[in-house]
């Protein structure tokens, strides 16, 4: 069995434990179509259903305490006053976005049809659109905030190179433990000692401080494309807004431009240049801001191992192609580091 079929076959059967539950809670009325499971989500699980009532996807919240998840969904509603493409979460009989099933949570919101589409597939004006869309995004949250904007700008930490040397040969011994390795293990092999060579040479470039430059505020925090709902070319709805939270704009915007146009081991750097103008014709940020975002991006991404944690401490495997990709994009884009800044700030 595959850990795809595997994960499947785990929440086939947490869902038809709850799913009645969940439908009595938002009135759904009776299940017409069997749910069928997204294996786009990474963090949380979804499903498809349809039943008299419409067709609707149902999310079980992994990935955020529920109230936060309830805050984030009570956002949405002034979002989608404001011309945001968002998806109305369902509330139930006593106005609750979640429901709670023993420990677990439940939201539901109505379903659209149309497609996600890579940000290297998309034509260079749907880019530009989408730098655009996402400082829209920006200035609709900081005026229908979920929340004051606390006064003090929120800390980054920022690893030193030694202790992100330490947890490359932790998972190293990890992986020396297991006898038998996979074609994964000494794929990571590989990469943590490739790793290890480029934090002692690039040691020196470790952005300073904590407080990251440039305003903020409250941002989506997972805007690519498996969060992005396309029909004829145009963004009809934005999903998945689990994340929403303070933070640097220059941190979510460089994220963004990261997930959707570092693909293949590579940035393109024409979408990418597309990206960021669009997104400066509505929020100002300044190429000093920028650069830092840039530089504080590069060095999270040299200094975490999130997708071997979910490996290797919860046996979640559903990372691990990433992980490889993220490597080779590391690799690249710390070659290129001035190429790739001059692309982000333009």
């Amino acid at each position: 069995m595959t850990d795809a079929v595997a994960v499947d076959e785990v929440s086939k059967i947490v869902l038809d434990k709850d799913l009645p539950t969940v439908a009595d809670a938002f009135d759904l009325g009776e299940v017409t179509e069997a749910p069928r499971y997204l294996a786009d989500g990474l963090m949380n699980r979804n499903w498809h259903i349809g039943t008299g009532r419409g067709r609707f996807a149902v999310k079980q919240i992994i990935d955020v305490p529920l109230e936060t998840a309830r805050r984030n969904l009570r956002a949405l509603s002034a979002l989608a006053a404001d011309g945001v493409p968002v998806c109305k979460p369902l509330t139930s009989g006593n106005g609750d976005t979640v429901a709670e099933v023993d420990d677990r949570g439940y939201c539901v919101i109505e379903w659209v049809d149309g497609v996600h589409v890579r940000g290297t597939d998309l034509p260079l004006d749907q880019v530009a659109d989408l730098g655009q869309r996402l400082g829209h995004i920006h200035q609709s949250l900081a005026a229908d905030a979920p929340a004051p904007v606390p006064a003090k700008p929120p800390l980054a930490e920022v690893t030193d190179a030694r202790k992100a040397t330490e947890s490359a040969d932790r998972y190293l011994t990890v992986i020396a433990a297991q006898g038998s390795l996979t074609a994964f293990d000494r794929d990571v092999v590989d990469a943590l000692e490739q790793r290890k060579k480029l934090l002692g040479k690039y040691a020196g470039l470790r952005p300073d401080g904590d407080v990251p430059a440039g305003p903020y505020g409250w941002t989506h925090g997972d805007f690519q494309y498996r969060n992005i709902v396309r029909r004829g070319g145009e963004v009809i709805a934005v999903l998945d807004w689990d994340r929403l939270r303070v933070r640097p704009f220059a941190e979510e915007v460089v994220r963004t431009a990261q997930v959707q146009f570092g693909v293949a081991g590579t940035f393109d750097l024409e979408r990418v240049r597309a990206f960021m103008a669009g997104y400066r014709r509505v929020v100002d940020l300044s190429s000093a801001d920028l650069a830092d975002g840039v530089r504080r991006l590069w060095w999270k991404r040299m200094t975490d191992f999130w997708q071997l944690s979910f490996h290797y401490k919860r046996g979640d495997h559903g990372f691990d192609d990433l992980f490889l990709d993220d490597e080779a994009l590391l690799g690249w884009w710390t070659e290129r580091l001035d190429e790739v800044q001059d692309a982000m700030t333009g």
